[in-house]
């Protein structure tokens, strides 16, 4: 496999930051920990969907909401653990196709939330190519941000089916929390879409 690359040398927040400014209606969904984190840092929404205790279930959220809302861009942000946890939702997602779905993967190449152990993808699993062999139309391993930049465009088309690996820092930051109760994110997301909360 050749030498393997662990993380890389982004900083999450940035890129972050770069994917949701000026983000109109985008719908987006959360893994969990520094992803999420990471998301309420660029500026919290009434169109952030974050998840808590649902470990490996933001792309299946993201496939769903992608389903019943084929005219609007939904971009799922996690990490590569939360990521490998759902590993194969990948396969599920690719049989589905939905053109309107792009997941961004932060790849730091450790299970951030555990302890900074390395993760799989530190070891050599890129979730690009696994995603490409399932089928994904398009997907990439961005490293500078001028790949950051060229996704923040791809996921307003909603041309397409998208997966993305961004190689970020393997680093903690200061945690920058969302709200916590899910009845207040599920019906404030809700509201957003014009459905009454429940």
């Amino acid at each position: 496999m050749g030498e393997v690359k662990k993380g890389g040398s982004l900083d999450r927040r940035n890129v972050v930051s770069r994917l949701l400014a000026d983000r109109k209606d985008l719908l987006v969904v959360t893994g969990l920990g520094s992803a999420s984190y990471d998301v309420m840092a660029a500026g919290d929404h009434d169109n952030n969907y974050y998840l808590w205790a649902a470990m490996g279930s933001a792309a299946m959220v993201g496939l769903g909401i992608a389903a019943t809302q084929p005219d609007k861009s939904v971009v799922v942000i996690t990490g590569d653990g939360e990521m490998l946890m759902g590993f194969g939702s990948l396969a599920t997602i690719a049989l589905r196709k939905p053109a309107n779905l792009t997941i961004a993967v932060l790849d730091n190449g450790h299970f951030g939330e555990t302890g900074m152990q390395e993760s799989h993808a530190g070891r050599g699993i890129n979730l690009d190519k696994v995603a490409a062999s399932c089928g994904y139309p398009w997907t990439c391993e961005i490293t500078d941000m001028a790949g950051v930049d060229d996704l923040k465009s791809r996921i307003a088309m909603r041309d397409g089916l998208k997966l993305a690996t961004i190689k970020i820092k393997p680093e903690n930051l200061p945690r920058v929390l969302p709200p916590r109760d899910g009845s207040f994110i599920k019906n404030r997301f809700r509201s957003a879409l014009g459905f009454q909360p429940i």
